[in-house]
């Protein structure tokens, strides 16, 4: 223990914090592309659309089947190939480290956001139904102003659990090259060869992040089942 050394880590806070926050800006990015993507994908298979809900289903299987980081190599070598012969040129139309990132996390999080909101959906009384349709709402209104909201509440403590797991999945962009708080201080660990403390300092972040965020769910958690015992 006499032998570590964190003065390095302030020294090199500053590409430390740019990892940081390509992170949180990556979790941010999923969390919005996978909440949207995923309420229009279980609303599919919750109204039982011809067709669609089976193709839905299958996507939602198959994404929960596969290794993130199996998907990330996927879409970053086969999606500039197939781009590529759809172009007619033959040659592959590069997406990009970033972009792919971006979008395979967004994806990948709409399979599991989806079934999230689907269950909630099931959940929800059938008198809520009942009292819109006496009260003349559209099919639009009723989802929109009553279930959904009231779905996204009472869901939100698993909403929030996913998210926390997507923000400790996006260390599996290092296979891309990027930079994000675990690349970032893996590539000055090899630079310094200050591994163990460059490795201990990113551990208490996720540490501290995480269980701030784990927090906020039990909060979540004890709320919604007070007013649901009320």
């Amino acid at each position: 223990m006499n032998t570590l050394d964190f003065s390095i880590v302030a020294q090199s806070w500053p590409y430390l914090w740019s990892g940081l926050l390509f992170s949180l800006s990556l979790t941010a990015a999923a969390f919005a592309i996978g909440m949207v993507l995923g309420t229009c994908l279980a609303l599919v298979q919750h109204f039982e659309v011809p067709v669609f809900a089976q193709i839905v289903r299958g996507y939602v299987a198959i994404i929960r089947s596969i290794p993130l980081i199996l998907v990330l190599f996927w879409f970053f070598f086969l999606v500039p190939i197939v781009l590529g012969h759809l172009s007619g040129s033959g040659r592959p139309i590069p997406i990009g480290a970033t972009y792919t990132a971006f979008i395979t996390f967004g994806l990948f999080e709409a399979a599991y956001y989806s079934e999230i909101i689907r269950v909630g959906l099931r959940a929800v009384n059938k008198g809520q139904f009942e009292a819109c349709q006496a009260l003349a709402l559209s099919t639009y209104d009723t989802y929109r102003h009553v279930v959904l909201p009231q779905v996204l509440r009472v869901a939100s403590p698993i909403i929030l659990s996913q998210t926390i797991i997507l923000f400790q999945d996006t260390s599996l962009v290092y296979v891309l090259s990027l930079t994000d708080l675990l690349g970032a201080a893996s590539k000055l660990a090899q630079l310094n060869g200050r591994l163990v403390e460059m490795y201990l300092v990113v551990a208490v972040a996720y540490l501290v992040i995480s269980s701030a965020a784990s927090q906020c769910v039990a909060t979540l958690r004890k709320r919604y089942g007070l007013a649901t015992a009320r």
